[in-house]
């Protein structure tokens, strides 16, 4: 997909940071734009990291709405490393939330970024974690975007879920939709289960990418100006 090679942020300076999250060190890259009022936190996929160009897309466009970004690491170098043998921490949902967890906690603290409300952005496996940890932190996460996600993942928590949500599935993701049909029975927050039609998992069908782009900006817009308002 061709849009994806044109992401460069030329009015948004991205840093490289070093995000504390409990005893480990994750790598991120960080991006506030002029007068932001909210930020929104990436979750990345099992196998995926902060640098994935799908993310690093949605992030661009968010960042053009005038919302703050931190795309990080959930895994440390190590731990990367052993992953891609045993493919299993990357479906540990309890410790890829605790790493969202402390990365909010991050946020929270950091001199830029402290005043901000905060959203996640979660896909495949870190849309669990993101409703996990906003489950955990319902007085800190103003709102929740998954893409192609797997909310099931999320167990018991999905129950207790107050942020509102927005579920993004491809229409060529049977599986997937059923899924997320499911887990949003479950949640009793405001929430929407957008279905985007001639898209598979990975929205790599043209314009299928960018549809999932407008709809998160949409409604972190929505939210997050929503929280700045009610604070």
């Amino acid at each position: 997909m061709g849009t994806l090679t044109k992401i460069k942020n030329k009015n948004n300076h991205e840093h490289l940071v070093a995000v504390q999250a409990g005893s480990v060190t994750l790598s991120g890259n960080l991006v506030i734009p002029t007068g932001a009022q909210g930020i929104v936190l990436f979750a990345h996929g099992s196998g995926s990291s902060r640098l994935s160009p799908r993310n690093r897309y949605v992030a661009k466009v968010l960042n053009d709405a005038g919302l703050g970004t931190l795309l990080f690491d959930l895994l440390t170098s190590r731990e990367e490393s052993i992953d891609r043998h045993s493919l299993h921490l990357r479906f540990d949902i309890g410790l890829l939330a605790s790493r969202l967890k402390g990365a909010t906690d991050w946020i929270a603290q950091h001199a830029k970024t402290h005043r901000l409300n905060i959203g996640y952005f979660g896909a495949s496996t870190g849309s669990a974690a993101a409703l996990i940890a906003a489950a955990e932190k319902p007085d800190m996460i103003s709102v929740i975007v998954s893409r192609g996600g797997r909310p099931d993942l999320a167990g018991t928590a999905l129950t207790r879920v107050q942020t509102p949500t927005l579920l993004i599935v491809g229409g060529n993701d049977p599986m997937v939709i059923d899924l997320n049909q499911d887990a949003f029975a479950k949640i009793s927050a405001e929430k929407h289960l957008e279905i985007v039609p001639g898209a598979t998992h990975l929205f790599e069908e043209s314009g299928a990418l960018e549809q999932v782009a407008q709809l998160a900006s949409q409604w972190f817009q929505k939210h997050l100006n929503a929280a700045n308002t009610a604070s």
